[in-house]
């Protein structure tokens, strides 16, 4: 049964993106960059939400052919364009890179995927992460927390209805005070 991880970068104050879907706050060292590029060549499967994959869709495709792409970048270019990956949208109609479009209720087709075979997921995306965390679906939270504070914008966690219990499994910290905390949900 794969297990389904929700790993995003997130502020100190808990948003992962800043008013106005502002990333600015959350631009990785390099050894933070090869974690998340190792992070996408061990995804069995990619779960996003339609703002994010718009967000990467828009970039990653191409990247290593842009003229200043680092050995990094274009590592993880081909690492994402092959990873396997869902969208959940409503709005979308088409995707592209290996990836196949679901329109329907995202936590049945969630629930789907892991109770089928296969290699792990991440889950990224703040709404399509949110209905997964309510209905308990969620395996594991990995959270790269970014010293700064941005005041509000768009949270890592949603409000839930019950408590979820956690195992810490895995700190580590980066460059520049950034911190790894990796949980497990207890049952």
């Amino acid at each position: 049964m794969p297990r389904l991880t929700f790993a995003m970068n997130m502020s100190l104050d808990g948003y992962i993106a800043a008013p106005g879907d502002d990333l600015g706050w959350s631009v990785p060292s390099d050894e933070l960059f090869q974690w998340w590029s190792d992070r996408v060549a061990a995804t069995g499967l990619a779960l996003y939400g339609r703002k994010l994959w718009d967000t990467m869709s828009s970039h990653w495709p191409t990247a290593d052919k842009e003229p200043d792409a680092t050995p990094a970048a274009i590592e993880f270019a081909g690492r994402w364009r092959d990873m396997p990956k869902v969208v959940f949208s409503s709005t979308s109609r088409t995707v592209d890179w290996n990836t196949r479009l679901v329109t329907g209720d995202a936590v049945t087709e969630i629930a789907r995927l892991k109770a089928g075979d296969g290699g792990p997921m991440d889950i990224s995306g703040a709404t399509l992460a949110a209905a997964a965390m309510r209905a308990g679906l969620i395996d594991e939270y990995a959270i790269v927390t970014h010293p700064v504070l941005v005041g509000g914008g768009t949270p890592f966690f949603t409000a839930l209805d019950h408590w979820v219990n956690l195992r810490l499994v895995e700190t580590r910290t980066f460059p520049e005070g950034l911190l790894l905390t990796r949980y497990e949900t207890r049952l």
